[in-house]
């Protein structure tokens, strides 16, 4: 048993099936409900099948999945309220980022395991909580500059046209060389 892990084979499924149930039941109660993962591959069916129960109760989830996406976003009915990017640049990204509005009281995991039948139930994977409000702050700037790429990140959507996003094409954004300038400047802050 752990207090704090989601680990495989060790209710890491669970525990994320229990914080998506969780945002399904605030959007059911007209609450705001939201869910922003950031993972390399997603295939695992059920967790699929979860994401679409989120979607139809009027839970926002935003997706950045750099891999294979078994799951189809934006289609009426089925997935309206997910939207997905996926983003492939010069330096591999191994960062697994889950974020859930939790009423307000965000929880945020980081972790090794993709959304991969075999991560949740076959392999020894690990997600933990952060719990420094500071760091979640950081976290969330570094995912919401990742939803701002205009430059690499590609829109995934029903018909896999994968076509790149240009939204506000006279301001460029890049996301991995502004993270590199926002943990550059956040590190001058800090010295």
């Amino acid at each position: 048993e752990f207090k704090h892990l989601l680990v495989g084979q060790f209710g890491m499924r669970q525990g994320f099936t229990s914080m998506i149930d969780n945002e399904i039941e605030n959007a059911k109660k007209g609450r705001q409900a939201e869910i922003t993962v950031k993972i390399n591959s997603l295939e695992d069916e059920r967790m699929i099948k979860k994401l679409y129960d989120a979607s139809d109760a009027g839970v926002k989830v935003n997706m950045i999945v750099r891999g294979i996406c078994c799951l189809i976003p934006g289609v009426q009915g089925m997935s309206e309220n997910i939207s997905a990017i996926s983003i492939v640049d010069r330096f591999l990204e191994h960062d697994r980022v889950y974020i859930f509005h939790n009423g307000g009281k965000e929880k945020i995991f980081l972790s090794s395991a993709d959304w991969m039948k075999r991560n949740l139930s076959r392999r020894i994977e690990a997600a933990f909580p952060i719990y420094n409000e500071e760091l979640k702050n950081q976290i969330k700037d570094i995912i919401n500059i990742k939803f701002n790429d205009n430059i690499k990140s590609r829109v995934i959507d029903e018909k896999q046209t994968n076509e790149y996003v240009r939204l506000n094409p006279e301001k460029p954004l890049r996301s991995q060389t502004e993270i590199y300038e926002y943990l550059k400047n956040l590190n001058k802050e800090k010295a």
